[in-house]
């Protein structure tokens, strides 16, 4: 019985040093949150903040600008010659009749496999 009483003793004590670890961390926590609130930094507990007011005609301006920049890299990329900046050759569209062809192809070729897989 002995044991019980001591092994309860010892949990209590434990309990009572976790409690207090606990506690260390909520003020260690608290004293950071202050700080965060005070000097103003603008992120909430989320990790995302109001970050900045702009007015509409400076957004409007921004989109521009950036629109602008786009349109000139966009401008650079275009092939020239046939090749494109990768030094690949412009990717070629099939005419009908030659896709027909290729189908055909490979119809004849599946049937050649089927006809070897009943075969065997």
């Amino acid at each position: 019985m002995s044991n019980l009483s001591s092994a309860l003793q010892q949990l209590r004590q434990e309990q009572k040093q976790a409690q207090q670890q606990v506690e260390k961390l909520q003020s260690a926590i608290s004293v950071i949150q202050g700080l965060l609130g005070r000097h103003g930094s603008g992120t909430s507990a989320k990790g995302g903040g109001p970050g900045r007011i702009l007015s509409a005609a400076a957004r409007k301006r921004m989109a521009r600008a950036q629109k602008a920049r786009w349109a000139k890299v966009r401008q650079g990329s275009k092939p020239a010659g046939g090749k494109t900046k990768s030094g690949s050759p412009i990717k070629r569209t099939m005419s009908a009749s030659a896709r027909r062809k290729i189908a055909a192809a490979q119809r004849a070729r599946w049937a050649k496999v089927k006809a070897a897989k009943k075969a065997g």
